[in-house]
């Protein structure tokens, strides 16, 4: 009985492996004896490829590929800027913390943004020889003009570079959707760097660089702005206390002038006659003080607002001529050829699978 049990899985072994070879025989033989078939079926795929390859539209392809640079060596120029500004009631401001939304995958997030996609679209570029909103070429690009004219509404409707008009922000809607889905692309380079790719696809190259680096230039100036944004308010303040203190001291100057006219030779006896000027030159000193630490603490305030200020470094921008998705007519045949041979072969496989299934069939 204990060498029957091991002979009966080896024959079983056995017959699998027989029917394997026997079944793919079988569908190499249903090959051969269609090998007209499947030859028509190459010709037919290099053809329709080839044809699609040289009639089909051409997508031109930007590519950004840049990164956050940050100075991380203006933190003791903060800190001495910082204390010697509290004695006057003032705040550098430490933000350091808003650097965090464009770290990792929120910039990603933040470029493909609905706001940064609107305000892209709505700025002013020079493209055909002409300066126009970034959203009527795309308009022309898809020829929607056309497809408007029947339409009183959209056929007279102008865009304007602002928000809150209900139609425009509609149509931009259906905009921001159309050109995430099939226009832009956002990704990391390599997930161990903090290099971030931009490609946008469009039917018009100049066209998909402009938006490209437009939407790059865009990010900077919001991520400069708000990075950016308390310091250049306090330096702001610096400079408007900086030009009330010179104006007293000059006021104070022109006092201590007046006085002293008024009276050019006082009396030693009359001690009053020389109280006026003396409150005068009083509060030359007092002003001057004041203005050498304000004009101390604003040039302390720039070197810290130039620090701080970061800069999206451009590591590798479009340049005209852009790659296309055309291939060669060469390939082009290959791969149409690979691919109808393919199908042909899968179709015949699948009907003769079916047949094996319908005759065996007891019903």
């Amino acid at each position: 009985m204990h060498e029957n049990d091991q002979q009966k899985p080896t024959r079983d072994n056995d017959t699998n492996l027989k029917d394997i070879i026997l079944a793919v025989g079988s569908y190499f033989q249903l090959m051969i004896r269609n090998w007209l078939v499947i030859l028509l079926g190459l010709f037919v795929g290099s053809t329709a490829f080839l044809l699609y390859t040289i009639y089909g539209p051409t997508k031109y392809k930007a590519q950004i590929y840049f990164v956050v640079d940050e100075d991380r060596g203006g933190g003791m120029g903060l800190g001495a800027a910082s204390g010697i500004l509290s004695q006057l009631g003032l705040a550098l401001g430490d933000l350091g913390s808003s650097g965090g939304f464009f770290q990792g995958d929120n910039i990603i997030e933040f470029l493909r943004s609905r706001s940064m996609i609107d305000k892209t679209l709505l700025s002013e570029v020079h493209l055909s020889g002409k300066t126009d909103l970034l959203i009527n070429h795309y308009i022309r690009i898809n020829d929607l003009s056309k497809k408007w004219a029947k339409n009183p509404r959209l056929n007279a409707f102008v865009f304007k570079d602002t928000v809150g008009i209900y139609l425009q922000d509609s149509l931009m809607a259906g905009f921001y959707d159309k050109i995430n889905k099939r226009h832009l692309k956002i990704s990391k380079k390599d997930k161990r760097l903090n290099i971030i790719g931009v490609t946008f696809e469009s039917t018009d190259e100049a066209f998909a660089k402009a938006f490209a680096e437009t939407l790059i230039q865009n990010a900077s100036d919001f991520y400069i702005q708000t990075k950016t944004l308390r310091s250049t308010e306090n330096l702001e303040v610096l400079t408007h206390q900086v030009d009330s203190v010179r104006a007293e001291l000059n006021a104070a100057i022109e006092g201590v002038a007046d006085a002293t006219d008024a009276n050019p030779s006082p009396n030693r006896a009359f001690q009053r006659l020389r109280v006026g000027s003396q409150k005068r030159t009083v509060d030359v000193q007092a002003n001057t003080e004041i203005l050498k630490e304000l004009v101390k603490n604003q040039e302390l305030a720039k070197i810290t607002l130039r620090n701080e200020k970061p800069i999206i470094q451009i590591l590798d921008r479009p340049i005209l001529p852009l790659e296309d998705n055309k291939v060669g007519k060469v390939m082009a045949i290959i791969i149409g050829g690979f691919l109808g041979g393919f199908l042909t072969c899968l179709v015949l496989l699948i009907r003769r699978v079916y047949r094996q299934i319908m005759e065996a069939d007891p019903s």
